[in-house]
C-alpha cells in the first residue's frame, strides 16, 4: 500500500530539486505535515515571493529585487574592470572572497553544444555592448575551468580582443572540471590575483 495521492504528488515535486531523492522528499513532506498550517503557508508564500519578486539586474544580470543590483549601484567600485561569471552563485562566491573590487557581468549560463546552448542563448552580446558603451579597461573571465567554461572563455576572448580591451583569465588554483561557486575563499582570491592576460 502506497501513500495517498497528495503525498505522492508533493514527493514527486520535491525529487525534482537537486540532490533530493525519494527518502529526502518523504522527510520533507512529513515535516510539512507535522508542522502548523502557518508554517506550511509561510514556506509556500516565500517560494511565491521569490519567483515574483526577484529579477535580473538590467546592467549585469545579477539577481536583485530592484532594477539595478547592489554591486552596480555601489559607486565605490571600479567600474572599469568587469569580471565575467556564468551564474549569480559565482558572483556571490567571488564577493565572499573579498578579492575583487570591480563590477560583474553574469552570462546566465555557458556555451554547451551538448545541451543545445550557443552564444546567442547567453548574455554575451550584452557584454560586448557594455564594452562598446562603457569605459571598460579590463574584462576578467571567471567562467568555470571545465569544458563548457573553457569553450565560453575562448569565444569571449575572440569577441572582446578586437575591441581593444584587456582580457584576462583567472589564474592558478581552480582545478580543471571544478566550479567557481564551490571554490574556497583563499583559492578564489589567489585565482583572481594571479589572473593573466590572454591573447588571440
Amino acid at each position: 500500500m502506497g501513500y495517498p495521492k497528495l503525498i505522492e504528488e508533493l514527493m514527486e515535486r520535491f525529487t525534482k530539486l537537486p540532490g533530493v531523492g525519494r527518502r529526502s522528499a518523504e522527510r520533507m513532506v512529513f515535516w510539512i505535515l507535522n508542522h502548523s498550517y502557518d508554517d506550511a503557508k509561510g514556506l509556500s508564500d516565500c517560494i511565491m515571493k521569490l519567483k515574483e519578486g526577484l529579477k535580473f539586474c538590467r546592467i549585469c544580470n545579477n539577481l536583485c529585487e530592484t532594477e539595478v543590483c547592489m554591486v552596480c549601484s555601489d559607486t565605490s567600485r571600479d567600474s572599469s574592470i568587469v569580471c565575467v561569471v556564468e551564474d549569480p552563485k559565482d558572483l556571490l562566491a567571488i564577493e565572499r572572497s573579498g578579492s575583487f573590487s570591480g563590477v560583474y557581468h553574469v552570462l546566465l549560463g555557458n556555451i554547451s553544444p551538448t545541451e543545445g546552448r550557443g552564444p546567442d542563448n547567453i548574455r554575451i552580446q550584452q557584454l560586448v555592448n557594455r564594452v562598446h558603451s562603457e569605459d571598460i579597461k579590463e574584462v576578467v573571465i571567471a567562467t568555470d575551468p571545465d569544458s563548457e567554461g573553457e569553450m565560453t572563455a575562448l569565444y569571449l576572448i575572440r569577441q572582446l580582443k578586437p575591441l581593444g580591451v584587456k582580457v584576462s583569465r583567472i589564474g592558478v588554483g581552480l582545478p580543471m572540471g571544478s566550479a567557481v561557486e564551490f571554490a574556497d575563499i583563499s583559492t578564489l582570491s589567489m585565482s583572481l590575483r594571479s589572473r593573466r592576460e590572454v591573447f588571440v
